[in-house]
């Protein structure tokens, strides 16, 4: 039986009218064997941290209290078993769904495939883990089922075996997405202001050696990254 790869998938600010000009799709994806000995040692690193209950987000990062936060990262990157995919959209007022008979969910979720096709291999089987964030995640959820398993002709789903939402206080693997991915949001918006995310960024361009302003090498597996395009990919 082939083995099961974990992949664990969050976004940023992937609404057509937030007024925010970047987005960012990232993904975590580890081998399913692997993911209860991880998910156990970020929590020992909130332990240490003596924030043992909380959950990290992006969001909640401060000026002040960022150590954890860079104990997950340099953790992240010096274990081999985790890797990370993610694409950013630079620009979303570029995008013409109009033209290409598209609406703008339609589109997001051909923008996760592309973000996803990287990852997926058919020798491999796949268990994919979203943030649960409304109430309509569950249609988004077999929505974006169908059209993975229907572009790996997967129709049978042998290959993308499983999708499902989760809530990502419960699973530290989530919360290390939500940190990677937001960070992409946050160079791209070209903030500066809160020093927490500012040292947090600088660790993840030094750890990975990528400055993040251009893409990465289609089969590089620790930090890939691409920097989407309209006339890339599925064309826009």
């Amino acid at each position: 039986m082939s083995q099961i790869i974990n992949i664990y998938c969050d976004e940023s600010c992937h609404l057509e009218n937030d007024n925010i000009t970047p987005m960012a799709l990232g993904a975590v994806w580890v081998v399913k064997d692997k993911v209860k000995e991880i998910n156990q040692r970020l929590r020992e690193i909130k332990a240490r941290n003596g924030l043992e209950n909380i959950e990290v987000k992006w969001t909640k990062l401060s000026s002040n209290h960022y150590q954890l936060y860079l104990d997950l990262i340099d953790y992240f990157f010096d274990d081999d078993d985790l890797h990370f995919r993610g694409v950013v959209i630079p620009d979303k007022s570029l995008l013409q769904h109009e033209g290409f008979n598209q609406s703008h969910d339609e589109w997001y979720y051909k923008m996760f495939f592309v973000s996803l096709k990287v990852i997926l291999s058919p020798i491999y089987r796949y268990h994919i883990y979203l943030d649960y964030k409304d109430t309509l995640g569950n249609k988004r959820l077999q929505k974006l089922h169908d059209v993975l398993c229907n572009n790996y002709y997967d129709f049978s789903r042998e290959i993308i075996e499983k999708t499902q939402l989760v809530k990502s206080h419960q699973i530290e693997l989530i919360q290390l997405t939500d940190i990677l991915t937001g960070a992409l949001t946050y160079h791209y918006r070209n903030l500066n202001k809160n020093n927490g995310k500012n040292l947090i960024l600088k660790r993840i361009i030094e750890r990975s050696g990528y400055s993040l302003n251009q893409n990465t090498l289609y089969k590089e597996e620790k930090y890939n990254l691409l920097i989407w395009k309209p006339q890339e990919g599925w064309s826009e």
